[in-house]
């Protein structure tokens, strides 16, 4: 085992020798952490974590009790390859969060960006790549290889199919069901009757510090994808007319592009 300088391990921790620990690392009594796992300087991992091999946590990280970070993918097809988990740096990750390796099929790595918030019982399957700041709310459950972006946010109960891409500053409503794209800054969630489309998510963007000229040019866009008589192909084309080579524009018609399952095109309310 190599620990850092100022490194806390309790005595009753079990830290396999051939894992890494940086400096001001604390653990705690009955985690577990095993080999080829490497922890990032003054990260906190606390009593009955559990973090398995070939798993890189970056710095300053806080994994609350019974969380289980690294395991195997749960895939019928896996049969013990060298794969890996990427943690950046500054996440929370609660209690009873659990997040597998990738599988060789799927590039063999599961990564996830730096300052997320984990809630409790909150899974991130195989393969996923997420991005910065992405909130997952308790019980959010993500199945393989799907892909959020920056400053999403999944309420309580959400369910993600595999291969499903989320957007950047998305945000998807509680106990919903996405089996389709969700677009950058939409704002998306399940009612009685369906999964739907609400607008953009313009509390979300003025959060992240997006002007209201941006705002207002994102509203246009939304309009002209779900309340205008053009298909997705000719809206995407109306859009680049309109806006030209803008940021707005250029992160929503690129999404769409890079698109396989579909964009949702179900809405409740104007934009």
């Amino acid at each position: 085992m190599s620990v850092a300088p100022g490194t806390q391990v309790h005595p009753a921790a079990v830290v396999h020798p051939g894992a890494e620990l940086g400096q001001g690392v604390r653990v705690d009594a009955y985690a577990v952490i095993g080999p080829g796992v490497r922890v990032g300087d003054r990260t906190v991992v606390k009593h009955h974590a559990t973090i398995d091999g070939n798993t890189l946590i970056g710095r300053d990280c806080t994994i609350f009790p019974f969380s289980a970070l690294g395991g195997d993918p749960q895939d019928v097809t896996f049969k013990g390859e060298e794969t890996f988990a990427h943690i950046g740096d500054r996440n929370v990750i609660r209690e009873f969060t659990t997040i597998n390796r990738g599988t060789v099929k799927g590039g063999g790595h599961t990564r996830l960006g730096d300052d997320g918030y984990f809630m409790a019982y909150a899974h991130v399957a195989h393969d996923c790549q997420i991005g910065n700041h992405v909130i997952l709310s308790n019980n959010a459950t993500l199945a393989g290889h799907v892909e959020i972006g920056d400053y999403a946010v999944l309420s309580a109960f959400c369910a993600v199919h595999q291969f499903v891409r989320i957007g950047r500053n998305a945000y998807i409503g509680g106990y919903s069901v996405v089996c389709q794209d969700i677009l950058p800054y939409a704002k998306v969630a399940q009612s009685r009757e369906s999964f739907s489309l609400y607008g953009p998510n313009a509390i979300g963007m003025m959060r992240t510090g997006h002007n209201r000229e941006f705002i207002e040019a994102i509203k246009d866009i939304f309009r002209i994808l779900y309340h205008s008589d053009l298909n997705t192909t000719q809206a995407v084309q109306r859009i680049g007319e309109q806006h030209g080579g803008s940021e707005e524009a250029r992160v929503i018609t690129d999404f769409i592009a890079r698109t396989k399952r579909g964009i949702l095109k179900n809405f409740r309310s104007d934009v």
